[in-house]
């Protein structure tokens, strides 16, 4: 998705699934929280007043409107956590696993060996 677009504009937009069908509207942005970039939107079904999270990457922004890459079947089916709260790692995790999208694996951490074992002044 654009990168350049304020979350704040998305709210109130209309989404569609990958076959055009309408989900609903944009009720919420959730931003990522390392870069403060737009990740997740919380879209108003309509189906008893239910918020599903969709993710922001790789949808679209086409026209003013959000274009999602998924069935609404499965945007319905996502994990219901409610909106107005932060979403935590593993609640993101599990949205990220029912939308099927690889998480990249975090950078290993450095090699450092420093010579010496614990306990011990010796190099080893």
């Amino acid at each position: 998705m654009q990168t350049d677009i304020d979350p704040r504009h998305l709210i109130g937009r209309k989404a569609f699934d990958r076959n055009g069908t309408r989900i609903g509207t944009i009720d919420e942005v959730y931003l990522d929280d390392a870069t403060g970039a737009p990740e997740w939107a919380a879209i108003r079904t309509g189906l008893f007043s239910r918020d599903a999270f969709v993710p922001l990457e790789p949808s679209d922004l086409v026209d003013g409107a959000l274009h999602v890459p998924f069935d609404r079947t499965l945007i319905r089916d996502a994990p219901d956590f409610g909106v107005g709260r932060h979403l935590s790692p593993e609640q993101e995790l599990q949205l990220y696993h029912h939308y099927g999208l690889d998480l990249a694996a975090p950078p290993p951490l450095p090699d450092r060996d420093f010579g010496k074992l614990a306990g011990n002044d010796k190099p080893a």
